[in-house]
């Protein structure tokens, strides 16, 4: 029996250790990671620098709390402000409180509440950014949402001017929705929403919690799309597996976000800024973000090659090391035959496989996931044509 609430339906493996790109569970079994802790790990497990600057952290002090100063966090703000090409930033321990607090801000700064954001869109689970969600299944049995939410169709500008008003005080988007099945936003699509925004006196929020911290082989997925926005949210690939969120928004702002509007007990606490500044000193390098962009066309081109023409696959697309294998049936086996043969990998809704490995990780290790996914994809196309 277990004294933990089931809110997660656990895999059947209990991790030993983890380093670089393999995972090894207790029974000895190794496995190639191709989930990086859910866009976490972007630089694999215990990256050897970041490791080094936390010890090096916890041997100095753990905790103070944000009433004293902090070189430390001004060094990490100047680091993601200035790969954002932004002015400001607030720390917090999450992605869903970097989107409550910009949600926060955004109502403070233009004194409305409404705000839109897109159907099959992900934000977190407080109560503001399950609200802001664009899923019913993350709100079932918790009663009426915030009543300020909208919820226009992702990629359809129609959909956004038929929510968009002088009342709306932002819009909140992906330009990748990740936990919704991997869909990139079309560029001319997320440039207009941009400029409905400043005709209407509306603030532009980019949720870049997954797509952030060279995910999609630029610092935010955000400029591949030539986009100006006002805040960004940052998170998982931020810390490399310690607690840190971050909101990024621009100067004007300031003057909405004073002493007392907002705050954090552990929000930019030393550890995980320790980390954050090795991590992005790490990513922020055009080497390495160049390297992400070659991997994930690698991984799609090769299992385009493999596996386009079978009928259980609908669709392959991504943006760097954020990939979706949209299948025409549930995942669900597939994901489980795939950790069986020694590769892990994430669902994104019922019917899509995400790949989210390591930015770093070796070509080779590619090579052998990709041989695994389409092994296991292939024998279910099998299956399939026999059953049938």
């Amino acid at each position: 029996m277990s004294n933990l609430f089931p809110t997660y339906a656990r895999w059947e493996i209990e991790p030993e250790s983890a380093i670089g790109s393999t995972l090894t569970d207790k029974n000895g079994k190794t496995y190639l990671d191709f989930t990086s802790g859910i866009g976490v790990c972007n630089l694999g497990h215990r990256p050897k620098n970041v490791e080094e600057a936390i010890l090096k952290q916890l041997k100095q002090y753990w905790h103070v709390s944000n009433l004293f100063q902090s070189s430390a966090q001004e060094r990490a703000a100047h680091m993601l402000a200035k790969a954002a090409e932004m002015d400001r930033v607030f720390f917090a321990n999450s992605g869903a409180e970097a989107n409550e607090a910009a949600i926060k801000l955004a109502r403070k700064a233009t004194g409305k509440t409404k705000i839109i954001s897109f159907q099959n869109s992900f934000h977190g689970r407080t109560f503001a950014t399950m609200s802001a969600t664009g899923q019913d299944k993350i709100k079932q049995g918790y009663g009426p949402m915030l009543e300020t939410f909208v919820y226009a169709s992702f990629n359809d500008l129609e959909s956004v001017k038929n929510h968009l008003s002088s009342d709306v005080a932002a819009v909140m988007i992906e330009v990748v929705q990740g936990e919704g099945g991997i869909h990139i936003g079309d560029k001319a699509f997320l440039q207009s929403v941009q400029e409905l925004c400043k005709q209407n006196g509306a603030l532009l929020i980019i949720d870049e919690i997954q797509t952030g911290i060279g995910r999609t082989g630029k610092p935010f997925a955000f400029q591949h799309f030539d986009l100006v926005p006002d805040i960004v949210t940052s998170a998982k690939g931020l810390g490399s597996g310690l607690p840190i969120g971050a909101v990024i928004g621009k100067s004007n702002l300031e003057v909405h976000f004073g002493p007392g509007s907002h705050g954090s007990t552990f929000g930019g606490n030393p550890l995980s800024i320790a980390a954050a500044i090795e991590t992005m000193e790490t990513i922020f390098k055009e080497e390495l973000l160049s390297a992400v962009d070659e991997k994930g066309e690698l991984i799609v081109t090769e299992l385009q090659n493999r596996l386009a023409d079978l009928s259980i696959i609908k669709n392959i697309r991504g943006l760097g090391l954020m990939i979706g294998i949209e299948c025409t049936v549930p995942v669900t086996t597939l994901i489980s035959e795939c950790r069986e043969n020694g590769l892990i990998v994430l669902p994104a809704g019922e019917k899509v496989i995400r790949l989210l490995p390591p930015l770093n990780i070796s070509k080779e290790e590619l090579q052998n996931g990709i041989d695994i996914l389409s092994k296991v994809i292939i024998e279910k196309e099998k299956k399939i044509a026999v059953e049938a």
